[in-house]
């Protein structure tokens, strides 16, 4: 069989272009807080 390395089977392109497009919305409205989790996180361990 040849080698997937392209496309990942489960997703359609279409679909792979939709959830991108949402994860970037998502960053705009999540990323500082998810960065600032990250970090409490890390001082919570340390």
């Amino acid at each position: 069989m040849p080698p997937k390395k392209e496309k990942e089977p489960t997703i359609t392109p279409g679909m792979e272009y939709e959830l991108m497009r949402q994860a970037t919305r998502r960053e705009k409205k999540v990323g500082e807080t998810t960065r600032v989790t990250m970090l409490s996180w890390d001082e919570a361990e340390g």
